[in-house]
């Protein structure tokens, strides 16, 4: 079943923050797509089975802050 779960994200300031954030996310097993708005400070996170724990601690790994929305 597929999931798809928001991210309110803190601490980007650029692209590189964005890009880091997504490519960080992506490499979590059972993710699909990920989407960063540096404007919301939000991430968008859809797959198979996302941890939630997993998603957040790999924002964090990149010096961010990560909450679900």
């Amino acid at each position: 079943m597929a999931q798809t779960i928001e991210f309110n994200v803190t601490g980007m300031t650029c692209d590189h923050c964005v890009n880091s954030v997504t490519n960080a996310v992506k490499a979590i097993e059972g993710v699909s797509e990920v989407t960063v708005s540096l404007d919301d400070k939000k991430a968008v996170v859809s797959g198979g089975v996302i941890d939630v724990a997993k998603v957040i601690a790999a924002i964090e790994e990149e010096g961010y802050e990560a909450v679900p929305a």
